[in-house]
């Protein structure tokens, strides 16, 4: 928290400030990470980054115009609320904060109705703003600003300007109003300035951040000298949470963008805050929200939608069709960052894919020496028929799985892994491929159907080499041995034991069951980058651990000499 602050503008006149009020995983840098329906899954941490951006304005006498979309607005109303008690402004940044070209016209019109919906029946009263959920609006975008208006806002914010923008109306770079076919809309451009000919903002959350400090504060001060316009700030809440989660699989200028001098931000924008004046949009355009009248939500499109699944019809015990019995075996070793987006994970596949099925679990912690056993206490107690067992200390992830296969009590097992790399949403469509004679269904993306979505370029070639090799030695030619998201028959794996506790023991347990004459078939899944968390295989080892398994296999196969039996289940507590 920012110290109090007693505010000396420099002159009455007032200014501008809008935040967005977004979750770590919600930002710009991650969206072709972390697609919108998979915010729920996320820990949010929405409440801490908005208090602490409501507690700076209060010790700085500041007001602003929130903008929030409207999944945060179901997900959080009573947070929206707060924001108009504390004195503040909240407007409209679509549903789930689409780009303007993510969707038709048709669809970003009914999703303008649908996000303004969705925030007037959170706070209860009539949203007078718009701004677009992602990509700033660019002069060829302008049409947009039609839809905006006929959706019944009175302002947009959507217009950051960048380059060449402007430099045939200057009139367009400051706060205006704009006729259109549906009437007049104010336009609130966020301030920039001019390096060369060149518009650069100099009130952005990110240049805050990124920029040094006296060139911005240089700049800020000039348009104060030269523009009787108001200055235009802008920011996200959750750059207010330096403490936020870090979301794996992003590349360096994603890191630098979003987390590069987090920490410095409420100390920057304190300054600035103090020594100037800021009010809400609607305050400086002398607009008064009314309260809202209730009407019925829009109807939606498949396209804005994130995909659900109808609940299932109550049915009589007579009538109701016998639930498939199928345990979760997921393994875990120090994953306390991602135990929560697991849990909720195992909660939505349990409520709608997994309707069908009746889930027992098994969680087997390998040594960790996180938080992750008491996390895993907490999500044990939640679920149903779930065991959870603890290795003393770390052995790998193959040892974790025979301790757990010896706790299973189901025919069919489904291992899982922690990171939710592969989607348990995928385990449906498995099971349909378990036919009799079938003893494992694998995952594979390496699979002509399957897909990898932004694994590293690395990680893809070794298990794709991996995957050559092991067809030159094992009978069933496959294109994945290293994937650990299987279903196995329970009897194909009686009496196993291993060789290689770790990562290369996954492949090891198919290279048994298939010297041993045993049916794998494989299902082309998705894989994805790793989104929490940090992963634990190291390279080398796990390259020199490949390679030494693929000669005992193929001294196994053709010299019929024995596999090594090093790694058994073990009596875990």
């Amino acid at each position: 928290m920012v110290g109090h602050l007693h505010p000396t503008p420099s002159t009455s006149r007032t200014h501008l400030l809008t935040v967005a009020i977004e979750d770590y995983f919600q930002a710009g840098a991650f969206r072709g990470l972390i697609p919108a329906d998979r915010w729920e899954r996320f820990e949010s941490r929405l409440t801490r980054g908005t208090h602490a951006v409501l507690q700076l304005l209060a010790d700085t006498g500041n007001r602003a115009t929130f903008f929030s979309c409207g999944w945060i607005a179901d997900h959080h109303p009573e947070l929206l609320r707060e924001v108009v008690a504390a004195g503040h402004e909240v407007a409209c940044q679509g549903y789930f904060q689409h780009a303007l070209h993510d969707i038709p016209p048709a669809a970003f019109a009914l999703d303008l109705r649908r996000s303004r919906t969705a925030v007037e029946q959170a706070i209860g009263q009539v949203v007078l703003g718009h701004r677009i959920g992602r990509h700033w609006l660019r002069p060829p975008d302008l049409w947009a600003l039609g839809l905006v208006r006929e959706a019944g806002f009175a302002y947009d914010a959507s217009l950051r300007p960048l380059g060449r923008d402007g430099a045939d109306d200057p009139a367009s770079l400051v706060v205006h109003q704009r006729m259109l076919r549906a009437g007049s809309l104010w336009e609130v451009p966020v301030s920039s300035t001019s390096v060369g000919g060149w518009r650069v903002p100099i009130a952005g959350g990110n240049w805050f951040r990124q920029a040094p400090d006296a060139p911005l504060r240089h700049a800020a001060a000039r348009w104060m000298r030269e523009c009787d316009a108001p200055l235009v700030a802008y920011f996200h809440t959750w750059e207010f949470d330096p403490e936020q989660p870090r979301i794996a699989g992003t590349g360096v200028l994603q890191r630098l963008r979003h987390y590069r001098r987090l920490a410095t931000m409420p100390t920057r924008l304190a300054r600035l805050l103090g020594e100037h004046r800021f009010v809400s949009i609607a305050e400086h355009l002398h607009l008064v929200p009314a309260p809202v009248v209730a009407v019925a939500a829009p109807p939606l499109l498949p396209v804005l939608t994130v995909q659900t699944i109808a609940p299932v019809s109550a049915a009589t015990p007579a009538t109701a069709p016998p639930r498939r019995p199928l345990t979760l075996l997921v393994p875990c070793f120090n994953e306390a960052q991602v135990l929560p987006y697991l849990r909720r994970t195992l909660l939505r596949f349990a409520a709608e894919r997994g309707v069908g099925l009746e889930l027992s679990y098994v969680f087997v912690d390998d040594g960790s020496n996180d938080s992750s056993a008491a996390l895993l206490e907490q999500l044990a107690a939640e679920l149903p028929r779930c065991t959870l067992l603890r290795h003393p200390a770390n052995r790998g992830i193959a040892a974790a799985l025979l301790t757990g296969f010896a706790a299973c009590r189901t025919e069919l097992v489904a291992v899982l892994d922690a990171d939710c790399t592969f989607d348990p949403d995928q385990l449906p469509a498995m099971l349909d491929l378990l036919t009799d004679g079938v003893d494992v269904v694998s995952a594979s993306p390496a699979h002509a159907a399957g897909a990898m979505k932004n694994v590293p370029a690395w990680r893809a070639a070794m298990s794709l080499g991996a995957a050559a090799l092991y067809r030159r030695v094992l009978r069933q030619r496959l294109t994945s041995y290293t994937s650990c998201f299987r279903i196995y028959r329970m009897n194909a794996l009686q009496g196993l034991v291993l060789a290689d506790p770790g990562f290369c023991g996954v492949a090891e347990i198919l290279g048994r069951l298939d010297l041993a004459g045993r049916r794998i078939v494989e299902f082309p899944a998705l894989l994805e980058t790793r989104l929490l968390g940090q992963s634990k295989l190291r390279v080398l080892r796990t390259v020199a651990s490949h390679l030494r398994l693929l000669l005992r296999l193929a001294a196994a196969r053709w010299l019929h000499r024995p596999l090594p039996n090093r790694v058994s289940a073990m009596a875990a507590h």
